[in-house]
């Protein structure tokens, strides 16, 4: 049974008291490295500790008379902590708080994905087992092309999500950086060591050179991670939409009781979540856009970034752990139709198995040109004239010369399409599956 899904994970990550909190925690880490180092007493530091609180409303308010929000946040500690308060933020610009912090809050958000990801992982592994034998037309244009299996389509999305997981893992680790360098990069006024020290202890990597920033290509790589992401879900989620169509009625959504499609048809059953998915792809890739203007900041920095990152870090996470959540729950229920799937299969009269007689009739030696023109003339009759393709073959000379019942009846033969389904299903999911 998939969870229902709960947002407060992933929009804790982002709360106004989890940022400070975070805030907070290099501040204290960069006050122990420099205890360390002998530039701050020791007991400053546990006073510190022992004194700090995170006032929200405080900082609030402050903000409004300073207009600087790091400001307000250090000047809320030091009238709680007080003389032992000058020793927060020392030697530090507020860059080095912020990207420090947004590292660790990434990476939070990151763990929850990663989740998500596992989760989804998994629905997709059993769907895909559970119809691995079930037969459907292959499209190509959305035109029917040859047969494969709706478990083979599955294993194929797992294998992209699978993917994803290990693009998000990278971006992750590129994205877990921080900085405690200074205003320009230099650290004039605070050691490397304390840097070392504070990324250490957050779980996060030195960058190994900055400005006044960490440099926002990281964080355009994890945002367009993101949308990648996103858009596997909206092209599963428009497969899915399109398979429910009317005309083609595969698959569907799990419809449940009392659920109701249309204000004014009451027939109507409607792809409503995946459309929802497609819909939210389109945002996500939006803020990804957004992260990648980002990488283009003045000299060693200015602030254009800060107000596009405090939208998209929340709502890009947010919106992807609630699609993922979404198309998890939505696999997890699909309901699959294997006799309409073959019924849509058989509806073409055989010329599915066009390209066996035609790689037949070459094997014969005729030459390509000749066994096309042959085969496709055929192909054509069937479909306008709805005759089935095997009948005409049998009626036409050429084919008759080449090729006898017996060796038309094994092409025939739907199996041969599906000789290699085992393997692809071993590289996707291994042997034991």
């Amino acid at each position: 049974m998939i969870p229902r899904y709960s947002r407060e994970k992933m929009t804790a990550v982002w709360s106004q008291e989890n940022k400070y909190r975070k805030w907070l925690d290099v501040e204290v880490a960069a006050c122990e490295a420099m205890v360390k180092l002998g530039k701050v007493p020791a007991a400053a530091v546990e006073n510190i500790k022992a004194k700090a609180v995170i006032n929200v409303d405080r900082i609030d308010a402050i903000e409004k008379v300073t207009k600087h929000d790091v400001i307000a946040f250090v000047s809320s500690l030091t009238e709680v902590i007080g003389d032992d308060g000058r020793f927060i933020h020392m030697g530090l610009t507020s860059s080095d708080v912020l990207d420090t912090a947004l590292a660790v809050q990434l990476r939070e958000a990151s763990g929850i994905l990663l989740e998500d990801l596992d989760e989804l992982l998994a629905v997709l592994k059993r769907r895909a087992i559970e119809h691995k034998n079930t037969l459907m037309i292959g499209r190509s244009h959305g035109i029917h092309a040859e047969p494969i299996t709706f478990g083979l389509k599955l294993a194929l999305w797992y294998a992209e999500i699978a993917r994803n997981r290990t693009r998000l893992l990278r971006a992750r680790e590129s994205v877990s950086t921080g900085k405690i360098a200074g205003a320009v990069g230099t650290f004039a006024f605070v050691e490397p060591f304390v840097e070392e020290y504070v990324c250490n202890k957050l779980g996060l990597q030195p960058a190994p050179v900055s400005s006044q920033i960490v440099q926002r290509d990281r964080h355009a790589e994890f945002f367009a991670t993101l949308a990648i992401i996103a858009s596997s879900l909206d092209k599963f989620a428009q497969e899915i939409r399109l398979l429910q169509r009317t005309e083609v009625r595969e698959a569907e959504e799990y419809f449940s009781p009392g659920q109701k499609g249309s204000s004014a048809m009451p027939h109507k059953r409607n792809p409503v979540l995946s459309e929802n998915i497609s819909g939210l792809a389109r945002l996500v890739r939006s803020y990804a856009l957004a992260a990648l203007e980002d990488v283009a900041l003045w000299h060693e920095r200015d602030i254009s970034h800060s107000s596009v990152e405090r939208v998209i870090g929340p709502d890009a996470t947010i919106v992807l752990d609630f699609m993922l959540a979404r198309f998890t729950g939505l696999m997890d229920k699909l309901v699959v139709y294997p006799e309409r799937m073959l019924a849509n299969l058989n509806m073409t009269h055989g010329v599915i198995f066009s390209q066996m007689v035609l790689l037949a009739l070459i094997e014969k030696g005729t030459s390509r040109e000749d066994a096309y023109a042959v085969v496709q003339k055929n192909a054509m009759a069937s479909w306008q004239e709805g005759i089935a393709f095997r009948k005409l073959l049998e009626q036409d000379d050429i084919v008759q010369k080449h090729l006898e019942a017996r060796e038309l009846d094994a092409i025939f033969n739907v199996n041969n399409f599906l000789r290699h389904l085992d393997l692809s299903f071993e590289r996707v999911f291994g042997s034991a599956r």
